[in-house]
């Protein structure tokens, strides 16, 4: 037998890293001490962090390393597992150690995998998001077992996820087989020479809630002075990455500010078990402080249980289950009187002390390692004597084989500490033309969407050069201007209403998704200024731009009321536009179609979606349709172009077509789909991105591989070489958008999936 793990891996300092070592080595001395005839070799499938795969000095089992944020690792891990000799997988699940909104990355992997799948859960959320929920839905279905630590998380999976409980194993999380040592040797040892000890281990990170514990000391030690509260463990690796030890340091001044701090020990590293053990059995009292009961597994509780330590505890699902029957003492949470009052009273009645620690250690010998090991082996038998049906297979509309990689390189080229600059000569920045509100609002959407995508810390940190250009360049009544020359110098006095709306539209994409509350505060600020310029825009496109931005503020503050009066009558003002317009065979909002076009219907969906407006939603469909019909020819898009333009009654002009107008037909066919669910529309984005990869009329590339820049424009004989912002930007955009729809598309059934012809 062999099994392919797939983990996180030692030696990345991680509790699920951990865990899986402790499951490979349980399994192993299982099967070791069965004498089984199973070959006892697997190999691991590491999930990485860093982009740097040789940050981790892995073990000689981990054949194939995946960078956490690369979408196409997960296909390629894929293809190595099912063209190796693995007899089963092995999946250790947890939202955060994937990449891609709540680590959807990992479906592709798992829709294509053709060896039997157990997956171990580590989070089944309560209230989970609709991708979240999807994301275990789909694990479940692409899993022969559903491994679970709590009972809780059964009732969860059944009543909440719709899982078959046939499907789902209790597996208690696993303890050291080890025994306390005769001798202690940390009791001859500072913290814990002379002095009773109150313990937490664990890597920091705010949601342990160790500032209870810290307030509760006051009052125990003021009964209690031989007390000392020790933590022992490294900072979260991403904690530390984000915000280094500012929590510690939190921590150690709370300390001193209530005159504990003689009474507060960290210790800043990573031990082994045999070490861990030596603290836990060496400390009075074991103490896990977590701030909310959305907690379905803890290791370091089923580690102290399975030590035989006397633990205290916050209600988390998994300390309701773990700690019943007296195996320990609860508390509120954020209750530091309740924690003290519960801490004194044991500290002076030993015999409820030594009940607890009893009655934790009896239990805990059903946790010891080699007796989950045989459970998992268990569970691996089941998997493998399931007979063998055929799956669907997953035909991805969205191939993300043909996506190039996501650079930032000639958007870095173009940015300078003012903004992006409009133009280039080929893929050099021409300053003489200066910069404008268009591109850098533009710029602002496409930093923030690969931030969200990637955790791209290049983006983030282009991202306040983007918005400083957009304070730059308001007005105290509100209004933008729009040019600024090389030598900043303004250029207009009033921007156009495309470069207003489009503002908006950054600022409420901003707002929506801020990476931080200064950002929100900040875009809200400048939003909330510009509101009252709302009702003097007349075009047609500055308005739809100021809709999508308005709407995604209203995501954040749905109850402000204000602002849903401007979407509703800015809403309007297309809606009239279209109705004097919308003729037998021409569904549209204006005498002719001209740039840009897919804004006024994009608008239209996004207000929809937040108003529910059912007359919205059908104008919206309506001209989305007509913009497809005339748009796709031949199986490629062909967007208008912008030699002449297209009037009612006269032939499209072809050429010259745009960036932007891609850019925003990606983006309709997404709104679209997140609207109805219509996989069809996906399909229709997929073939509109293709455009900019040589799936056009002319069937030649826009984008360049080698600068990462996008060609300005489809001429009738060749392209436009130059590479400006806006084609740029536009191409980025949509770059996202596609790997945002290769997300969702994961999030519906798979059947309906197959009803949509392959590419």
């Amino acid at each position: 037998m062999k099994i392919a793990y797939i983990s996180t891996y030692l030696p990345r300092e991680c509790g699920i890293a951990t865990f899986n070592n402790n499951v490979v080595k349980a399994i192993l001395t299982n099967l070791k001490l069965q004498r089984q005839t199973w070959q006892t070799s697997g190999f691991g499938v590491a999930i990485n962090d860093s982009e740097n795969i040789a940050e981790y000095d892995y073990p000689e089992e981990v054949k194939f390393v995946i960078r956490q944020e690369h979408q196409k690792d997960y296909i390629l891990a894929a293809n190595y597992i099912n063209t190796s000799d693995a007899d089963v997988c092995l999946l250790q699940h947890e939202f955060g150690i994937f990449g891609g909104e709540s680590g959807i990355y990992i479906l592709p992997l798992l829709h294509r995998l053709e060896k039997p799948l157990i997956t171990v859960l580590h989070t089944i959320l309560k209230e989970p998001s609709y991708t979240q929920k999807i994301i275990i839905q789909q694990i479940a279905q692409q899993s022969a077992k559903l491994l679970v630590m709590s009972r809780r998380g059964i009732e969860f999976l059944t009543s909440i996820y719709g899982i078959p409980r046939e499907k789902i194993q209790f597996v208690e999380h696993g303890a050291p087989d080890l025994e306390a040592p005769h001798e202690n040797p940390l009791h001859s040892l500072l913290p814990f020479r002379n002095r009773r000890v109150l313990f937490t281990f664990g890597l920091l990170s705010r949601n342990k809630g160790l500032e209870t514990v810290i307030r509760a000391l006051p009052a125990i030690v003021a009964q209690h002075p031989e007390v000392t509260y020790v933590v022992l463990g490294n900072t979260h690796p991403g904690v530390l990455r984000s915000s280094g030890e500012e929590y510690r340091e939190q921590l150690k001044l709370l300390a001193i500010k209530l005159k504990v701090e003689k009474h507060l020990v960290f210790i800043n590293k990573f031990v082994s078990e045999a070490e861990l053990i030596n603290y836990l059995t060496a400390a009075a009292i074991y103490i896990t402080p977590y701030l909310n009961e959305a907690q379905i597994t803890s290791g370091t509780l089923s580690y102290a249980i399975g030590a035989g330590a006397a633990v205290v505890s916050t209600p988390y699902w998994h300390a309701l289950e773990l700690l019943a029957d007296n195996r320990g003492r609860l508390f509120g949470f954020k209750d530091s009187e309740a924690l003290a009052e519960i801490v004194n009273e044991l500290l002076e009645n030993p015999v409820e002390l030594k009940a607890l620690q009893h009655n934790a250690y009896q239990y805990g010998l059903q946790l010891r390692w080699p007796k989950i090991g045989a459970e998992y082996i268990q569970a691996i038998e089941q998997a493998l004597s399931l007979p063998e049906h055929a799956e669907p297979q997953l035909r991805l509309i969205v191939d993300p084989e043909i996506i190039p990689t996501f650079s930032l390189a000639h958007v870095r080229r173009l940015t300078d500490d003012t903004g992006i600059v409009q133009h280039a000569k080929y893929g050099i920045p021409n300053l003489k033309e200066g910069y404008c509100l268009d591109d850098n609002a533009r710029a602002l959407i496409m930093a923030l969407m690969a931030y969200q995508q990637n955790k791209s810390q290049e983006a983030l940190a282009l991202l306040p050069i983007y918005l400083s250009y957009i304070h730059y360049m308001q007005r105290e009544d509100g209004n933008f201007r729009n040019f600024l020359s090389f030598t900043r110098q303004y250029l207009d006095e009033i921007g156009s209403e495309d470069s207003f709306g489009r503002t908006v539209w950054a600022l409420g994409y901003l707002i929506s998704c801020a990476p931080n509350n200064s950002y929100r505060e900040f875009a809200g600020e400048l939003f909330s200024r510009s509101v009252v310029h709302f009702q003097d825009l007349h075009h047609l496109r500055g308005i739809g731009n100021t809709i999508i931005g308005v709407a995604y503020y209203l995501k954040t503050h749905p109850d402000d009321e204000a602002i849903m009066r401007e979407l509703i009558n800015l809403t309007a003002t297309l809606m009239r536009a279209y109705e004097h317009q919308r003729g037998d065979t021409w569904h549209w909002f204006e005498e002719k179609l001209t740039y840009d076009n897919a804004i006024l219907p994009l608008a239209l969906l996004h207000s929809c979606e937040i108003t529910g407006d059912e007359k919205v939603k059908r104008v919206a469909q309506e001209s989305l349709t007509f913009l497809d019909e005339l748009s796709f020819k031949n199986g490629f898009l062909s967007p208008v172009g912008n030699q002449g333009w297209f009037s009612q009654g006269d032939e499209m002009p072809l050429f010259d077509q745009q960036a932007i107008e891609t850019m925003a037909m990606v983006l309709m066919y997404l709104q679209a789909y997140q609207n109805t669910h219509e996989p069809e529309f996906i399909q229709k984005m997929f073939i509109s991105y293709q455009w900019f990869l040589g799936e056009n009329i002319l069937r030649v590339p826009l984008y360049d591989q080698e600068t990462k820049g996008c060609c300005d424009g489809l001429q009738q004989t060749a392209i436009n070489r130059n590479q400006g912002a806006e084609s740029t930007l536009a191409y980025l955009i949509s770059h996202l958008t596609v790997l945002k729809a290769l997300e969702l598309e994961y999030q519906y059934d798979l059947a309906q999936q197959e009803l949509i012809p392959a590419l």
